[in-house]
């Protein structure tokens, strides 16, 4: 009897597992919609006048491929820009057929990491082949790279990410400012050029506002400069592996042990957008943007903005989540599905 019923639960897992595996896409191409034959691609290509972003991967592939299908082609608002400016076509480079023609013709090598050209109509360069590196910063500068190159602007929000990624990848510092209201702190600091990210908080019990910021765009003394003009900056607190310029004239603090405040990004968190998925970099500029009564969609991504309207027009706010101090990833499906809805 035990093997009737093993065989049996087996037979289910072969009709019901396996097609409803066979149906989704693989973890190797992302959530990117892909088309998967080059003549389609060139006849979007020629009728929309987008370029034809063409992903080379191999599938099933190695961790490498893997991360990044997870990582890279799953960022909600890189899915959106391949998406919105582009044709997206991938071809496997470790199959027969038509996807080894189109990999013999670019002289792509098979079973390889990800690679990804972007190309026109007839198949011209668009930009630089991309390989080598498989991280998210080197693929939005590719797709920005891309859009200046075909004559368009850089949105706003895709200049954004590009810095914040960049930052990330080549490495942010921290600075932890005292003052007599973090929340006019955030509005100070939020706005500001080089500044990755705000979160408003304690040390030793005295309101603080921790800036990271990316060095390459700016520094402590330029930050505390500003912060002294909206009377943002009484003390710095340092930690003993932190050095300041020792011309800033600000009152240096030891102190540690941050603990963040119940309401960070406060003007965010009394808006609708707090139901809008949003990387660190654009929720500081959000913030500061409401703060100073200045437009703060400007910032946004298309989907961001559809799902902005959503909620605006929705009678009761109890299906939305608040996404302050999420990470964008958390509502990638809810901004992907705005693409659909």
């Amino acid at each position: 009897m035990k093997f009737l019923s093993d065989f049996v639960f087996c037979l289910l897992m072969a009709l019901f597992v396996i097609p409803a595996r066979s149906q989704s896409q693989p973890e190797e191409l992302g959530l990117v919609r892909w088309l998967r034959d080059m003549n389609s691609a060139q006849e979007k290509s020629k009728s929309t006048g987008k370029p034809i972003l063409i992903l080379f991967q191999e599938v099933p592939g190695c961790s490498t491929c893997k991360n990044y299908g997870e990582q890279v082609m799953s960022h909600p608002l890189i899915v959106e820009a391949i998406e919105t400016y582009f044709i997206p076509l991938c071809i496997y480079n470790n199959r027969g057929g038509s996807d080894k023609q189109i990999l013999d013709y670019f002289q792509e090598p098979s079973w390889n990491n990800p690679v990804v050209r972007i190309v026109d109509a007839q198949l011209k360069e668009v930009s630089p082949r991309l390989n080598g590196n498989y991280s998210a910063y080197a693929m939005v500068s590719k797709i920005n790279v891309s859009l200046i190159k075909s004559g368009k602007l850089v949105p706003q929000y895709l200049q954004l990410l590009e810095d914040e990624l960049q930052a990330q990848s080549s490495g942010v510092e921290s600075l932890t400012v005292g003052m007599y209201c973090f929340w006019s702190g955030e509005k100070t600091y939020g706005k500001l050029d080089g500044v990755v990210a705000t979160k408003a908080g304690f040390v030793n019990g005295k309101e603080v506002v921790q800036v990271q910021y990316d060095p390459k765009k700016t520094s402590a003394k330029k930050i505390l400069e500003e912060g002294r003009k909206s009377a943002c900056a009484d003390a710095v607190y340092l930690d003993k592996t932190q050095k300041l310029d020792a011309s800033v004239q600000i009152e240096r603090k030891s102190g540690s042990g941050f603990r963040e405040d119940r309401e960070v990004k406060y003007y965010l968190q009394h808006h609708d957008l707090r139901y809008i998925p949003m990387t660190e970099t654009q929720s500081a500029r959000v913030n500061s943007a409401l703060a100073l009564s200045l437009e703060p969609t400007i910032y946004l991504s298309p989907r961001q903005n559809r799902l902005l309207q959503k909620v605006k027009s929705s009678n009761s706010k109890s299906g939305f989540e608040n996404y302050i101090g999420k990470p964008i990833s958390t509502g990638t499906k809810i901004l992907n599905d705005s693409a659909i809805n």
